[in-house]
């Protein structure tokens, strides 16, 4: 698999640095649209996690549009599914298709049962570990060392926003163990090929106290699922 190399940010909304303590940006927390698609070309829309929104973008597929739902929402999973269909509703009479790029992402099927209902293709796999790294290699991953704590860049770029503020260890850092007790490594499933957040996973491994590993994944699951169901 060929490695990918950082993408140039093609949107100052997906930049998702979190440097010295500053707030997270917006694409953890607010909905985004983005027009890619060329004039007169079959409209096809895909709805994705705001946490895939830069790795969609690096693949500059020109024939979608992308728009995303606050990443937040993974802290909210029952809201996804109502907040899908009214994606979808909003946009259906504007599209010939719609795509879904979730994972389950903790819904317990509810996200599943909606998009049967509103005829939208899901990409396959459980949560994004799985459609990053692919269903077996994660099953692998899972199967060789079950107290695995995952990391995508995504979650590296927002480690400080989503783990250490998130769960409070900022204020009460004695938490950590409590949290990651039973984990033993870290892995961080890299979309890019990037060292300096190949070096942020490591210090974030460092400060939960576990053991680091890299398994470079690169984009070609999203690419896929894009390209296959955009296709037929």
């Amino acid at each position: 698999m060929g490695q990918a190399s950082p993408p140039h940010d093609p949107d100052p909304r997906v930049r998702g640095d979190d440097r010295h303590g500053e707030r997270a940006s917006a694409d953890i927390f607010t909905a985004a649209s983005y027009s890619r698609r060329r004039d007169g070309a079959r409209r096809i829309l895909v709805i994705a996690c705001g946490a895939l929104a830069r790795e969609v973008l690096a693949l500059r597929l020109d024939h979608i549009d992308l728009a995303c739902l606050p990443a937040q929402l993974h802290n909210h999973p029952r809201r996804i599914p109502d907040e899908m269909r009214a994606k979808i509703r909003a946009n259906r009479s504007s599209y010939d298709e719609i795509l879904c790029l979730y994972g389950d992402c903790g819904t317990g099927g509810e996200l599943d049962r909606v998009l049967e209902e509103e005829g939208v293709r899901r990409i396959d796999g459980a949560h994004c570990y799985a459609f990053y790294a692919g269903d077996k290699a994660f099953s692998r991953l899972s199967e060789e060392e079950p107290g695995t704590f995952y990391l995508t860049d995504f979650l590296v770029r927002h480690f400080d926003a989503l783990i250490i503020r998130g769960l409070g260890l900022d204020r009460f850092p004695q938490l950590r163990d409590d949290y990651f007790g039973n984990y033993r490594r870290v892995v961080h499933l890299a979309q890019f090929d990037d060292p300096e957040l190949t070096a942020k996973a490591k210090a974030a491994a460092d400060r939960l106290g576990l053991a680091f590993e890299r398994r470079f994944t690169g984009l070609e699951g999203i690419r896929a699922f894009l390209d296959g169901a955009t296709e037929s």
